[in-house]
């Protein structure tokens, strides 16, 4: 077999210092003092746990996408694994009450929309507009057409089913309630054999007929190939090439998740292995374009990250680009334009890819073939250097950074090696391409332009609160046991207002927690919480791994829902936060302290 040698060229480590400035000529004078400015902290917001369903299951994704019926005061939520919906009474409740469990695929079954349960996978994403509730519901096999399944909301009875595209993984009304869009994400099976196009279905709800909207124009050789930013993006590596059952670039899409704007006319939709957005047209159900968000650079100060969970808190700048790979997106408006909110958790293909054992095909493609006949792309220069007769760089030895010990190098960060190739025009790597970004970023819809992203923030205030056991896993106490992998990995991302301030609120999958940003100005937003209930004395579940520790606190928040003051009843705005490692759903009320002068 032959066996590919990578040579890892380490940049330079940044420093920041001090520089002090004096006035131009000398003078003592330096002009009379202008006018003080006006201070533009107006209000103080606080998450406070209000409220916690009961453990629906620990660790079986429990309760993943939430949303709120403000009609009937309940609270729905999808159980995935288990293809139902749970619904909650009372959003003021401290521990709102199991209303009802339902089961979709019994539901399919009974209407005749299949023949036996075993055809439906597991449930998704919920939207609640009015009367009805949309549930997102896969096929199985998952690479299969899924369907959006309707509900009353005032019996919670079915309404009527409709056939969207394979792995339908999001769904959501538009802010009028005439649409609604389901990402079709379209994963491939575990060997690549089968992969479904991704696309995104338009559902009218005025009579319940379908649009998909697909991608294949963007293929080698379609019409509009050449407007893709390819150099801002990343394109499954099969996709380049002309081997059976590999992936097109309309394969290559997978939409994740989607947030419309306020005036109905555009849908952005995350394709988050491929670091894109899609910018979908409401109005023909077209593709308007694709938004390749480049890289984040961590050799710069500000965007620090820790690559070793052998070494606790070490957070410096490295020779990495991170590529942003969001997974939830929401959105604002501003000064009449539309801002979007990408919460970067980064994803890889590598879950189909070990199966793919043609070795050919796999170098072909771009990726690494190990000694093990597994491809790869997922990969750390650590699991490589011995076994596969990997070489690396001397500046990638202890003595060159800092005199750390050999399990405390940037060897051990999880990269992609099929972008680290492209992006450095072959495995001479002058810089790794890391999956995920570690931050929440805001971008211009129209032009793509990054305006602002929260840099190392999530590292640094986790490392504050936690120390060396921050970069936690969700489902068991390990410190910095993430730094390698994605770190804290950001997941959920919303935004509120609460008396004239847009608030984002953004959810850390692995650490747990929720962190708060005033983004009223999305130029020049403002840290203002960070709240965790985790309590990491408390193994998360029993010596089995299967009965939650409730003391262990919510873990892995997945899902959001804001609760406007004027919706929830009480006039109180409150954050519900689905927990899909805890199974358990918890009620924040966003308390408002006003500032007086």
């Amino acid at each position: 077999m032959t066996l590919n040698k990578l040579s890892v060229a380490m940049g330079l480590v940044f420093t920041v210092s001090t520089i002090s400035l004096s006035g131009c000529g000398g003078s003592s004078d330096d002009g009379s003092d202008g006018v003080d400015g006006q201070d533009a902290s107006s209000q103080v917001v606080g998450l406070e746990r209000v409220g916690r369903t009961v453990s629906q299951g620990f660790d079986v994704s429990a309760a993943e996408i939430v949303d709120y019926d403000k009609q009937h005061n309940r609270i729905f939520v999808v159980n995935a694994d288990s293809g139902r919906v749970d619904v909650f009474s009372d959003l003021m409740s401290a521990q709102p009450a199991l209303y009802g469990s339902l089961d979709l695929a019994q539901m399919l079954v009974d209407n005749a929309i299949v023949s036996a349960t075993s055809e439906v996978g597991a449930a998704n994403s919920i939207s609640v507009f009015g009367d009805y509730a949309a549930v997102a519901v896969q096929a199985n096999p998952k690479t299969n057409d899924g369907w959006v399944v309707f509900l009353n909301t005032s019996d919670l009875s079915y309404a009527r089913a409709v056939q969207v595209g394979a792995l339908p993984d999001m769904v959501t009304f538009t802010p009028d309630g005439s649409k609604v869009l389901v990402a079709n994400e379209g994963e491939p099976n575990s060997d690549y054999s089968v992969d479904p196009e991704g696309s995104v279905s338009v559902v009218s709800m005025s009579d319940y007929s379908v649009t998909n909207i697909g991608f294949t124009d963007f293929n080698v050789g379609g019409s509009r190939n050449g407007e893709l930013p390819t150099d801002k993006m990343v394109l499954d590596g099969f996709s380049a090439t002309t081997l059976d059952n590999k992936a097109t670039v309309a394969q290559s899409f997978e939409p994740e998740y989607i947030s419309v704007a306020a005036d109905n006319s555009k849908a952005y939709v995350t394709l988050q292995e491929s670091n894109a957005v899609a910018a979908i047209n409401l109005n023909d159900s077209s593709v308007d374009k694709i938004i390749g968000l480049g890289f984040k650079d961590h050799s710069i100060p500000g965007n620090e990250l820790d690559a070793s969970q052998k070494d606790g808190v070490h957070i410096q700048n490295w020779p990495v680009m991170g590529m942003y790979m969001p997974d939830s997106i929401t959105s604002m408006t501003y000064n009449g334009k539309t801002y979007l909110l990408t919460a970067n958790e980064g994803d890889d293909r590598q879950d189909w890819l070990e199966n793919v054992t043609d070795q050919a095909a796999c170098e072909a493609a771009g990726y690494y073939f190990d000694s093990s006949d597994n491809c790869v792309d997922a990969f750390s220069a650590k699991d490589y250097y011995d076994s596969d007769n990997v070489t690396l760089d001397s500046n990638m030895t202890s003595s060159d950074n800092g005199g750390f010990g050999d399990d405390d190098e940037l060897r051990r960060l999880k990269f992609s090696y099929h972008t680290s190739v492209v992006q450095n025009g072959g495995t001479d790597f002058e810089k790794l391409y890391a999956y995920g970004a570690r931050s929440f970023t805001i971008w211009d819809a129209e032009t793509g332009e990054q305006v602002f992203d929260s840099g190392s923030d999530f590292e640094r205030l986790t490392a504050l609160r936690y120390g060396d056991d921050f970069n936690n896993d969700n489902a068991e106490n390990a410190g910095d046991d993430r730094s390698d992998n994605k770190g804290p990995e950001p997941e959920a991302i919303t935004v509120g207002q609460v008396n004239g301030h847009t608030y984002a609120f953004v959810g850390l999958e692995r650490m747990g927690g929720i962190m708060v940003y005033d983004v009223s100005n999305p130029y020049a937003p403002q840290y203002v919480q960070y709240i965790n209930d985790r309590d990491l004395s408390v193994d998360p579940a029993d010596n089995s791994g299967s009965t939650y520790s409730v003391d262990a606190g919510d873990l892995g928040p997945e899902g959001f829902k804001f609760v406007s003051a004027s919706d929830s009843g009480s006039g109180k705005p409150y954050l519900i936060v689905g927990n899909e490692v805890s199974g358990t759903t918890a009620i924040y009320e966003v308390k408002l302290t006003t500032l007086s002068d």
